[in-house]
């Protein structure tokens, strides 16, 4: 071989300070002969050498960015912030199509009703839906990404709100197309809507004391017997269950409100709580 990388340009290749095309001459040049492999080895900086292997194994290690976590970032939101948004278990793809389909059969069941009644079905299931994900968004027993969350630099509280809020985005979101689908109820079709926030505050509210699997069990539960007593107290007229009616959506603002109140006072209890296995 005729020509060889001269040692100023290795040297300049080394401190990674060679401009490209030179640059480009001397990466194809250095695969194919030992010699100026050789020289570079000797004016290479040991301590740089062993920094550049060491950031090649870094980038080599490193997680791939799915496309969430690539989209956050690109929104501006911090890396840490967009990894544990990305690992929310409700945004996976098994929870997004058990929520299609429920939300389907309850628009189908809205279908097949006679022309004025309420698609109570529906109406029953979209509040409990933000309520479920959250319980399976939080707490060792259910979040895989659980010990990552607990040493993420964040307040605990911050840390719940991130992904409450990214569990109401997908579910809320997922709730208004399903009702866009249903017949022509009008307003009367979003009844779903301050139940769910209700349902949602007041399980988030109880999740320090009672953890976050008990809470959000005893909240939906409560749900459920509400309207099973509301449909007893309608015996059977043709008439909208109580928590769907003016004053029961008056009913579940105010408890929305309330939840959201306790949420904020025992905001420093999440810190105990997230570090508390249940």
């Amino acid at each position: 071989m005729s020509w060889h990388v001269s040692e100023e340009d290795l040297r300049a290749y080394a401190r990674g300070e060679l401009a490209a095309p030179v640059l480009w001459s001397a990466d194809t040049h250095l695969t194919s002969c030992a010699r100026c492999r050789a020289v570079l080895a000797e004016v290479s900086d040991p301590v740089a050498l062993d920094a550049g292997w060491d950031r090649l194994d870094a980038e080599l290690d490193a997680p791939r960015v799915g496309l969430l976590e690539g989209l956050l970032v690109r929104a501006g939101v911090a890396g840490h912030t967009a990894r544990l948004l990305a690992a929310t278990p409700v945004l996976r793809r098994s929870w997004l199509g058990a929520v299609v389909a429920v939300l389907c059969l309850s628009v189908g069941a809205g279908h097949s009703v006679r022309g004025g009644e309420f698609p109570t079905l529906f109406l029953a299931l979209a509040p409990l839906l933000p309520l479920a994900g959250v319980a399976l968004s939080y707490g060792p027993a259910l979040d895989p990404t659980y010990e990552m969350a607990v040493v993420a630099p964040m307040h605990g509280f911050r840390l719940l709100m991130i992904r409450t809020v990214a569990v109401l985005a997908v579910a809320l979101g997922l709730n208004g197309l399903a009702t866009l689908a249903l017949p022509a109820y009008g307003l009367r079709a979003l009844a779903w809507l301050l139940p769910g926030l209700a349902l949602t505050a007041t399980g988030l509210a109880l999740m320090p004391r009672l953890g976050p699997v008990l809470a959000p069990s005893l909240v939906g539960g409560a749900w459920v017997g509400l309207l099973l007593l509301a449909d007893a107290l309608r015996a059977g007229a043709d008439v909208p269950l109580a928590p769907f009616t003016a004053a029961g959506q008056g009913v579940a603002a105010l408890v929305a409100a309330l939840g959201a109140g306790l949420l904020f006072l025992l905001r420093d209890r999440f810190d105990l709580f997230q570090g508390r296995a249940v």
